[in-house]
């Protein structure tokens, strides 16, 4: 019923703004440009159908649609929160800055200068589990929460993009939630933070604005689906053989709390 998805909406707006998240406040900003790498794994009529897996973004009229609307408007009372500083931080998707918090969800340092290749793998990884949306992405083109709604506050600066890019899957969502099951797979004894980081990064986008939760939900299946299909690829089993012994020898990353 909708009373539920709204409950549920208002009860997870609550419990975020409880997080610290090692974060202090920070202004709305655009993701700093790092270096993207030139291709995924899988070329793109191998990568998973999101329109099969995920199907269509619910209804205008629907219960998650108006539950997805109001913790939408309950999430911009998180302004200036340590949570809201954490998903303006989550905005990064490549090189060490965006790998930092799953760094210290594991207690192992992922960077270029330590774990050249985890770290180069985690960055593919972003356009093939990205890429997994894109049909649905087309075809749908669902309107992101903010369209219509300038007066709603984001933790990132409203672009152009944002009006023709469809909110659902969650692009972004796919890739954290991906990076949560690579780290679960390599780092076992911290599978549980590392998929708890992967499905938080997730949540960042709606905590933003950008997204709504079912938009973030749908890019979290289609990480399963992407992930359990690169398996079946030589090159990234073999890459993530070689990032599990850096992973190993990786040192404990400095700063995680502050």
């Amino acid at each position: 019923m909708a009373v539920k998805g709204l409950a549920r909406g208002a009860l997870i707006v609550a419990g975020v703004a409880m997080l610290g998240c090692g974060a202090v406040a920070q202004d709305a900003k655009s993701p700093v440009a790092a270096p993207r790498p030139a291709g995924g794994y899988l070329a793109p009529a191998l990568l998973p159908d999101s329109l099969s897996i995920v199907g269509a973004p619910p209804a205008p009229d629907s219960d998650q649609a108006r539950a997805d609307r109001a913790a939408f408007d309950a999430s911009r009372a998180l302004e200036g929160s340590p949570r809201w500083s954490q998903a303006i931080a989550d905005v990064e998707l490549f090189g060490d800055k965006a790998h930092r918090s799953f760094s210290c969800a594991i207690g192992k340092e992922i960077s270029a200068a330590k774990t050249p290749v985890l770290s180069k793998l985690l960055d593919r990884l972003v356009l093939d589990a990205g890429g997994s949306t894109s049909a649905a992405k087309k075809k749908y083109q669902r309107d992101r929460p903010m369209i219509g709604h300038d007066e709603a506050k984001l933790c990132v600066v409203r672009e152009d993009w944002m009006k023709t890019n469809g909110s659902y899957p969650s692009g972004h969502a796919a890739a954290g939630m991906a990076w949560g099951l690579v780290l679960a797979e390599l780092a076992p004894d911290k599978a549980s933070a590392a998929v708890t980081r992967g499905r938080e990064f997730g949540d960042s986008r709606w905590i933003c604005g950008v997204h709504f939760q079912s938009d973030v939900s749908a890019g979290q299946v289609m990480a399963a689906a992407t992930f359990a299909r690169l398996h079946a690829e030589p090159a990234f089993t073999a890459d993530m053989a070689l990032a599990k012994a850096e992973l190993d020898k990786a040192p404990a990353p400095e700063g995680c709390g502050v």
